[in-house]
């Protein structure tokens, strides 16, 4: 401490070893946290991100099982397990045997399900690009794929 006080006064601050505004992780979640802002403000329907990411990839692939729709979704077991139990009580998912392994349950989307997801598709849309709106749209296209090599 006596040396950094003596660097000060001396007009020769040192610059620390590890600056967090500097590193990956803490802007990625700086940026993740600017996100679920825009997310909760512009969704339209009362979901969370993991609900959201439920249902949509319901849609797109159909019915599968909920491990599955868990590695879709990159959740763990007990998050997915929450996340269908909460769509379930409202209406926007079921269950049913999966005819293949009667041992394994599938997932779907019930009507209202899918209309939610419909409803909500445009707006998880303007959430993107919302998101994106700094970057110009070589570097939208540019930060998407470097992250997404980084998975």
């Amino acid at each position: 401490m006596a040396k950094v006080a003596a660097q000060k006064r001396n007009g020769k601050a040192s610059k620390p070893g590890y600056v967090l505004d500097e590193q990956i992780g803490f802007i990625l979640r700086q940026v993740s946290q600017r996100h679920a802002v825009i997310f909760a403000r512009e969704i339209g329907i009362n979901l969370t991100p993991t609900q959201w990411a439920a249902l949509s990839k319901l849609a797109e692939v159909g019915a599968c099982s909920q491990n599955q729709l868990g590695r879709l979704t990159s959740m763990d077991v007990a998050t997915i397990k929450g996340v269908i139990d909460r769509l379930t009580a409202r209406g926007l998912t079921e269950t049913s045997p999966d005819p293949d392994d009667g041992r394994r349950l599938l997932v779907s989307l019930t009507r209202a399900g899918q209309q939610m997801a419909e409803k909500a598709a445009p707006h998880a849309h303007a959430i993107s690009k919302e998101t994106l709106a700094p970057l110009d749209a070589k570097e939208r296209e540019t930060l998407i794929a470097l992250l997404s090599r980084l998975r």
